[in-house]
């Protein structure tokens, strides 16, 4: 069957194609062996750098017969290894001739080619493997699927410099996560691999580096191997310093630091070893630099962001080397000139992929200022850096306007520099930001808003002011657990300290329902941050009253189920916490007092073994018993009955300090 193109072809244009390019079909049908060996040839010729002629030929169905070609056990070697390069140009052609090819089911046939005794015949066909594995389009699990391929390939390793250069490539490009590590891992990829790093073809060793860089990432068991790798005397890391020297070409120099920068990071090689402080972030600070390429200063700031990111040591030093944090302020200014950069086409690209610029420049600025007050300081006194956040949260690049939202998260734990926010209304496009973005977006955005809406922040009015309220209370229905933890978060943070008018729109907003759906939601953050916005909603006497007054059936309600529920002593203390303020109230009180099942769970954690409980259930007695509050004498009498008092002694004797002083404080209302 003929592999057809995606697009259809208009008659038109077929005819043309079918005067052009039919005789180089023909041929391949032709009886004598000799003329088909010379039509391939001939085709391989023709479509060498010629797109056009590419798909005039897939169209015409070369093809699959091509492909019948390779496979035919009557087919000359010379015939099957010209089929196989042939296939390889059609392949370096558009993404749609590799659809087209895959379609034909290409990858079974070439693999199959592999298990020939000629070399060049295997060379051609890992060749071809390696342009179509190599292109975006094609699945990386096609290489995985037939389980005896990567041993196959990995004794196919020693054959020639041309199959270590191949399959290393495929390798690298087909390595996509955990799983596919473990398979290259146990199947001896580290020890057939590692020697290639002395090759005489810079090729070589450059496809085995790429190789480790992809194995070691996020993976402590590779990273650990290779940490003791020997090869020729010398140790693996080792090896990686010697290739990221300044004498050794730029793409080697990155590629061995992303090969320590990952071993660091997967806990194989410690932050303070001279290999990272003296040699790796030094040369990853260089590729920022403005002389190197554009894809090189990208993967140089990406790779730095991602070393420094855990550690506060190498952040100070980063900070503090080559003058860093103003050498990214050129990220957001290129290209500068058409004049700097003579050739038009890379221009072009540059111009196309500045974006990607901007993107690094705000990973590697979050990363930076991720614990450094000092630091953060020095990058918002960087030369318009606010200005170019606001920019970067409504660029069309979903990624740039997620490093500009991490980055701008990363900065906002200053307490200093919220004023900078406020001065440059940076809440506004983080507002817009958070109306309609992914999730992964979402996340950041709202735990940055958790930041600007602490009570001290000066943007806390504008926020509100601005729909904040109904936007989180949508956010705490998310399916995401994350985006509920942060739409909750931000809502407690709302609530501190508040006016009586911000907690009603909350509690209206958020609905009694939703509320009780978040107090008993899977996630514990979830819970735990529902609990803080209760509390905060209830403090301030007029608040507890008047909240209670309307919504005190539930939130009783909902008290009792946690403290009979099976949580953790977290998740009590709070809710006892709860009770404590409610208790503080003046009207609100009342619904405890009345409330005989609620009373006796109070004595009880009273009673209990962990300290933070008791201290907790005392903080209700005391609120409740207090002298100088009406009622306070009817309230202590019942709460005498039930035996309190007698745990009062008791409790007066602990020997924790803090719970004996309360427990003393306590008795004292009873005496005065």
């Amino acid at each position: 069957m003929a592999c057809l193109l995606e697009t259809p072809i208009r008659m038109s244009v077929l005819s043309e194609v079918t005067a052009s390019s039919r005789h180089y079909v023909d041929r391949l049908f032709d009886p004598d062996p000799q003329k088909v060996l010379q039509g391939v040839i001939d085709m391989k010729n023709a479509v060498i750098g010629n797109n056009k002629q590419k798909a005039n030929l897939i169209v015409l169905g070369a093809v699959p017969r091509l492909l019948y070609l390779l496979q035919q056990e009557t087919s000359s070697t010379e015939l099957k290894t010209e089929c196989a390069v042939v296939l390889g140009s059609l392949a370096m052609g558009t993404e749609n001739n590799v659809k087209s090819l895959l379609d034909c089911h290409i990858i079974p046939a070439l693999l199959q080619g592999l298990l020939s005794p000629d070399l060049k015949f295997i060379e051609a066909c890992l060749r071809c493997l390696r342009t179509i594995f190599t292109s975006p389009v094609t699945p990386e699990e096609l290489l995985y699927t037939d389980a005896t391929v990567i041993p196959h390939l990995m004794a196919l390793l020693s054959r020639s410099r041309y199959t270590q250069e191949y399959i290393c490539q495929i390798f690298s490009h087909c390595c996509k996560g955990p799983d596919h590590q473990t398979i290259l891992f146990n199947h001896g990829a580290v020890q057939n691999i590692a020697h290639l790093l002395t090759s005489a073809s810079y090729k070589v060793r450059m496809q085995a580096l790429k190789c480790f860089s992809v194995l070691a990432f996020e993976n402590p068991q590779v990273s650990m191997t290779l940490v003791n790798v020997l090869v020729d005397g010398e140790l693996l890391p080792q090896i990686f310093v010697k290739m990221l020297q300044r004498d050794k070409p730029i793409e080697m120099q990155l590629t061995s630091a992303k090969c320590l920068t990952y071993m660091c990071r997967a806990g194989a090689i410690r932050t303070d070893d001279n290999c990272i402080v003296l040699k790796t972030l030094p040369c990853l600070v260089r590729m920022c630099s403005k002389e190197r390429l554009l894809e090189e200063r990208v993967e140089g700031a990406e790779t730095l962001a991602y070393l420094i990111e855990p550690d506060v040591e190498l952040q100070r030093i980063a900070s503090i080397t080559d003058h860093l944090i103003a050498m990214l302020a050129d990220y957001f200014k290129y290209p500068s000139s058409v004049s700097a950069i003579t050739d038009i086409k890379r221009l072009d690209h540059d111009l196309k992929h500045a974006h990607e610029l901007r993107q690094a420049a705000f990973k590697l600025y979050a990363s930076l200022g991720a614990n450094d007050e000092d630091i953060r300081k020095k990058i918002i006194e960087t030369e318009n850096m606010m200005d170019r956040i606001v920019t970067g949260l409504s660029e069309s690049s979903v990624k740039v306007r997620l490093a500009a939202v991490r980055c701008l998260h990363s900065l906002s734990r200053s307490v200093q520099l919220r004023t900078s926010f406020q001065d440059h209304a940076v809440w506004k496009p983080l507002m817009k930001v958070l109306q309609n973005a992914p999730d992964e977006i979402l996340v950041v955005a709202s735990s940055m808003l958790c930041n600007l809406l602490l009570e001290f922040s000066p943007s806390k009015e504008p926020i509100l002011e601005s729909g904040a309220v109904e936007l989180l209370c949508g956010l705490t229905q998310s399916e995401n657990p994350a985006l509920r933890v942060n739409g909750i978060w931000a809502l407690m943070n709302m609530a501190f300290q508040a006016e009586q008018k911000i907690k009603a729109d909350i509690l209206r907003s958020l609905s009694t329902e939703q509320l009780f759906r978040l107090l008993s939601d899977s996630d514990l953050n979830v819970l735990m941050k529902t609990l803080g916005l209760l509390r905060n909603l209830l403090s301030t006497r007029p608040h507890i009253d008047k909240i209670m007054s309307t919504h005190g059936k539930q939130i009783m309600q909902a008290v009792t189920l946690i403290l009979e529920g099976e949580h953790n002593i977290e998740v009590k203390e709070q809710t006892l916490c709860i009770l404590a303020n409610i208790a503080d109230g003046t009207t609100a009180k009342e619904l405890i007092m009345t409330n005989d099942d609620i009373l006796q769970k109070i004595k009880y954690y009273m009673g209990h073994s962990h300290v933070k409980l008791q201290l907790a259930a005392m903080f209700c007695i005391s609120n409740l018993i207090w002298n100088e509050e009406e009622g306070s004498q009817e309230r202590q009498d019942k709460l005498r009955d039930m035996g309190i008092v007698d745990i009062l002694h008791k409790l007066s004797q602990s020997p924790d300090s803090n719970l004996c002083d309360k427990a003393k404080m306590a008795l004292q209302q009873y005496l005065a």
